[in-house]
């Protein structure tokens, strides 16, 4: 089928055309027949989420830097255009050259959450490329996947040929380059797989007790590492950046220039996934990021710029590097967004340099209600912290704050649930104090997620709340903050029970995935895409009962579905996170003082001196 024929046509008939056309501004432009190999940058998702993601523009311009790699860009359509497409018999295309994914040499998966897997089996489907692995033939393109969820490959491992664990930059661009013309697909896997960062699912095969839990992971090709390491840019001045992204036509959820200033965290937050698999901080300089920043604005035209990190105020040149950008921001008319703030004094002073008279939300994640539980998952904040900052932004003329809380953490009762109604009831009871009761519209915002434990984290061990729990505790909490003046806000129970199954999943979850598929899931972190039925139907007609990959808590001494992907924070190191944590015993920032992760066996971490 000639596909730009087709497409044409069906462009008419769809929302938002402009997400399957390309051509925008620095997409690169390259004759297919003049390169050696293609590679296919697919995001599970529609185009506007894609493309606001500065991982897919980095990779995309560090692989078309090479003149022997043509990297182009496919994205989930949406449902009307898939809808379209399937009718008139079109294989999913990239939209640079509007060709079919299956004729590609590669096709590369960034996986940023689980609920997107649905649509990875759905976009092969759609490409008219075999789902499984084993299935595909040597003219089938190899399909490469990464991202934060190839922490945990087991769930996709039947589906996915090559895994890529930890940093992309040098990592993709030197897989990619190795596949030589004439070489089979078991040659080049055997070629790649002793890489750091490789895991090629297919040379290990998971063995399971007959309980049910994972015995050991066996290894089929005796060349394949037992560990798998993953990869680590150290420097991150050392490594290419992008200063010419692409410009959308159409705008998407994050339509600006955006730096990362530094990668990492070191605070030590014992549910967060990020804070543990991006270890250790890495920081750019203040002159690299200065320069990023000027060329990134004057090659878009953007008129915002963020800065892109765990916690941006934890820059070590935090300062200076906020003042100078605002600078620049003011000479260009160019707004400056600065998340992920510490809110202390001077953070304040640019969040008011910043926004002037018009004060957006401000936002407090305390996580927890209380003290005890805020020490047992080490968020390192107090109320007084909470209430002092408020109070500060109150007087500076905030009049909206918006409060993030977790529920479901582990040790948690309801004197807990009990707290985090009491500290939004009081930043209204402050705000009346400084203001007067007609001291004009204010509004607290309280924002309650479900917890999901995650692999390489303290918490991995933990179980899940059940369903029932979390509608009960959903229910408590919205008679709590029943006041005026307050907006509760609660996330979907059935959606988080999904992420967790495929968070803490194994290999055996494949089948049930691909059922889901079949059964019409798609799109499932949407929640009007979401069908918990069609998810329930999938379970039972493939024979796996999501609660023991949720709700059970594992003890430490069972075999983990990915024990064999190292982070390089140790075993032993989470294991004493997760005591300390039922202790309710705080660990120290890692600037502050070292607790032995195992980071530094592998890599400098900060300050600079401690290696």
């Amino acid at each position: 089928m000639e596909i730009n024929k087709e497409l044409d046509k069906l462009l008419k008939q769809v929302e938002k055309p402009a997400r399957y056309i390309g051509g925008e501004i620095h997409s690169a432009v390259k004759n297919p027949d003049q390169v050696r190999l293609r590679f296919g940058f697919a995001f599970p998702d529609t185009y506007e989420i894609g493309m606001s993601y500065m991982g897919l523009q980095l990779l995309y311009s560090i692989l078309n830097q090479d003149e022997d790699i043509y990297c182009e860009r496919v994205f989930a359509p949406a449902m009307d255009m898939e809808a379209r497409m399937r009718k008139a018999g079109m294989d999913l295309f990239t939209l640079e050259t509007k060709t079919s994914v299956k004729e590609l040499d590669f096709l590369g998966f960034t996986l940023q959450y689980e609920l997107s897997f649905t649509n990875v089996v759905n976009m092969l489907d759609l490409g008219k490329i075999p789902i499984l692995a084993a299935e595909r033939k040597e003219e089938d393109p190899l399909i490469i996947a990464g991202g934060p969820c190839a922490y945990n490959p087991e769930p996709l491992a039947d589906i996915v040929d090559v895994f890529l664990i930890g940093d992309g930059e040098e990592l993709l661009p030197q897989v990619v380059k190795m596949r030589r013309v004439g070489q089979s697909k078991e040659e080049y896997l055997k070629e790649i797989c002793s890489l750091p960062g490789v895991y090629i699912p297919r040379f290990y095969q998971p063995e399971y007790k007959e309980d049910g839990t994972l015995l050991r992971m066996k290894r089929l090709y005796e060349g394949a590492p037992q560990q798998i390491r993953r990869a680590l840019v150290q420097d991150l001045d050392g490594t290419p950046f992008q200063t010419e992204p692409i410009v959308p036509f159409i705008e998407t959820v994050h339509d600006r220039a955006v730096v990362e200033t530094f990668r990492g965290c070191t605070r030590g937050c014992r549910f967060c996934q990020a804070g543990m698999i991006y270890r250790p901080v890495r920081e750019r300089s203040l002159e690299t990021i200065r320069e990023l920043a000027r060329k990134q604005l004057d090659s878009t035209g953007h008129e915002e710029l963020s800065l892109l990190s765990l916690s941006t105020s934890d820059y070590s040149r935090f300062e200076e590097l906020a003042l100078d950008l605002m600078n620049t921001c003011k000479e260009r008319n160019v707004s400056l967004s600065l998340p992920s703030l510490r809110l202390d004094s001077f953070s304040f002073k640019v969040l008011e340099e910043i926004q002037g008279y018009k004060k957006s939300g401000l936002t407090f994640a305390p996580e927890a209600g209380s003290q005890r539980l805020r020490d047992v998952i080490n968020k390192g904040i107090t109320e007084d912290d909470i209430y002092r900052s408020v109070r500060e932004a109150l007087s500076l003329g905030w009049n909206h704050v918006k409060l993030y809380f977790m529920i479901g953490l582990p040790t948690e009762t309801e004197a807990d649930l009990d707290g985090i109604a009491q500290i939004a009831k009081k930043i209204k009871e402050i705000n009346y104090e400084l203001k007067g009761r007609k001291g004009g519209r204010f509004n607290v915002t309280v924002s309650v997620s479900n917890f999901v434990p995650k692999p390489h984290t303290p918490f991995q061990w933990e179980g899940q709340d059940t369903e029932k729990s979390f509608i009960q505790k959903h229910d408590y909490l919205s008679r709590q903050l029943s006041v005026k003046g307050i907006t509760f806000n609660y996330h979907d129970t059935e959606i988080s029970a999904l992420e967790a199954v495929f968070a803490r999943g194994d290999r055996r979850l494949g089948r049930a995935l691909i059922q889901a598929v079949k059964l019409g899931c798609k799109f499932d972190g949407w929640s009007e895409h979401f069908n918990a039925d069609l998810w329930k139907q999938a379970f039972s007609d493939t024979g796996i009962d999501p609660a023991f990959y949720n709700i059970r808590r594992r003890p430490y001494d069972e075999a983990l579905p990915w024990d064999h992907i190292d982070s390089f924070v140790s075993r032993d190191y989470l294991i004493r996170e997760n005591e300390k944590a039922l202790k309710e015993e705080t660990t120290p920032d890692c600037r502050k003082e070292c607790s032995g992760c195992g980071m530094n066996r592998h890599a400098k971490c900060m300050p600079e001196d401690r290696i």
